[in-house]
């Protein structure tokens, strides 16, 4: 849910060498898997997305129960600095799901004008476990789902699809479509008929709490800000208490015998290596993390966006995971929206940049795409105008294609309305393309987007 943070040239030589020293240590690992260094690395990036999970979920429940949705009211403004790269797109309900008594059970009512939606449940470790959309609802309207903990065996009213959960704790987040801000009343009402509550109860439940943005259930410094704030003995006693409560999945067996050696296991800690060591280990587990995204940009890049190939679910891919949850924490299946990002400068006759989509080539989607523009902070970018983002409503050419201006300065009457996306007058920015249902060839690299042309 959070978002990718642009790069500076300044930053890619340092991970460059980062890079380098990762990979230098990765091979040592391999070699010497007593090494207590390198096995402290590696809890690190293993456990980095189930303590950053447990502390979203520590300042959510501090303003809102467990087990209680909360309904966002309001888009995104340039203001809005709690959520890095937020979307326009969507507004989002969510909770956090205490799923060790009994199941919870979730409603979502028809929505007859085509509208799209996704009810995404997460696990612990961040695995998108669970999708029902407008694409693939599961069941008949209204859409009742029961989202189970761990071994939990019994009976379900009828006409109820399960979600089992891994964990017993579980992070709903639903996305609604919205199209601007008259459309936000008609998103109202559809939240207000959203259902959430555990099953003994379920009879009697009503509406969420509206809230005005995703801030509002955080409030103080930012997730990743806090764990990134923690020393190594906060860190890796974190990480053991709450793998005792969720536990890792049966693949994980190879690393954790490794992390048993230094005293990180699953609800108990007891540190054999030196905190001198631990330290050492947090600060290189962080440049590896920071590589490998580095590596995507570089590597994955066509037509200088790139877009993560590993998200969602993530196996034994523990770099990917923890890569994924730094920068985009609650991301998506593929299946469900890709994000492609591209950056560029705003600086002497750099000011104004094109994007050209051939005939028949806008993103090929089975529910809507979308483009917004962010600053180098990765924050909407102030505008007179107030456009921030540009999409389905786009004008094509004669011969069928689309040209979007992305530039600071009102490209004027030669530019259709809803073809302009400002961007900052000065300084890097960088765009975000976000695909909702993809289809197939936007999925495989069949489809690409076009290059952001500069117009000197």
């Amino acid at each position: 849910m959070t978002g990718w943070r642009p790069i500076s040239r300044r930053s890619m030589l340092a991970l460059g060498a980062a890079a380098v020293a990762g990979a230098g240590l990765s091979g040592r690992a391999a070699a010497d898997p007593g090494d207590p260094l390198a096995a402290a690395v590696q809890a690190y990036i293993f456990g980095y997305p189930l303590v950053l999970m447990d502390v979203t979920r520590e300042a959510s429940v501090k303003h809102l129960p467990l087990n209680r949705l909360a309904n966002v009211a309001a888009t995104p403004t340039p203001d809005s600095t709690y959520v890095v790269r937020p979307n326009l797109d969507t507004l989002y309900s969510q909770a956090w799901l205490d799923l060790r008594t009994e199941p919870v059970m979730m409603q979502v009512p028809a929505m007859s004008d085509g509208r799209y939606w996704l009810m995404q449940v997460l696990d612990m470790w961040t695995n998108s476990e669970h999708d029902p959309s407008s694409i693939a609802p599961l069941g008949a309207p209204p859409y009742t789902y029961a989202i189970t903990g761990p071994g939990w065996t019994g009976s379900l009213p009828a006409g109820v699809t399960q979600l089992p959960m891994k964990t017993a704790t579980a992070w709903l987040l639903g996305r609604i479509q919205v199209d601007g801000p008259a459309d936000l009343a008609a998103v109202h009402d559809i939240q207000q008929q959203l259902r959430l509550s555990p099953l003994s109860s379920w009879g009697a439940a009503g509406p969420g709490t509206s809230i005005a943005g995703l801030g509002n259930l955080g409030g103080g410094p930012r997730p990743p800000d806090v764990v990134a704030g923690m020393d190594a003995d906060t860190f890796f006693r974190r990480l053991c208490a709450v793998m005792g409560d969720n536990p890792p999945a049966a693949d994980d067996a190879p690393v954790l015998e490794r992390f048993a050696s230094i005293g990180i296991t699953p609800g108990r800690y007891t540190a054999t290596v030196s905190g001198g060591i631990l330290d050492r280990a947090l600060e290189v587990a962080k440049a590896q993390i920071k590589a490998a995204l580095l590596g995507q940009v570089l590597v994955g890049a066509e037509n200088r966006w790139f877009t993560p190939e590993v998200v969602g679910v993530y196996g034994t891919d523990y770099l990917a995971r923890a890569t994924i949850a730094q920068v985009g924490l609650g991301a998506n299946l593929r299946r469900d929206a890709i994000y492609l990002n591209t950056q560029a400068l705003t600086a002497g006759p750099l000011k104004r940049y094109r994007l050209h989509f051939a005939p028949g080539q806008l993103p090929p989607n089975d529910a809507f795409w979308s483009l917004t523009a962010y600053t180098n902070d990765s924050y909407l970018v102030p505008n007179a105008a107030g456009i921030y983002a540009v999409g389905p409503g786009v004008v094509t050419n004669p011969d069928g294609s689309v040209d979007l201006a992305v530039q600071a300065d009102d490209p004027g009457p030669a530019v259709p309305q809803g073809n302009w996306l400002p961007i900052p007058a000065a300084g890097m920015f960088s765009l975000t393309m976000r695909v909702y249902a993809p289809k197939s060839e936007a999925l495989d690299g069949r489809w690409q987007p076009p290059a952001l042309t500069p117009l000197l």
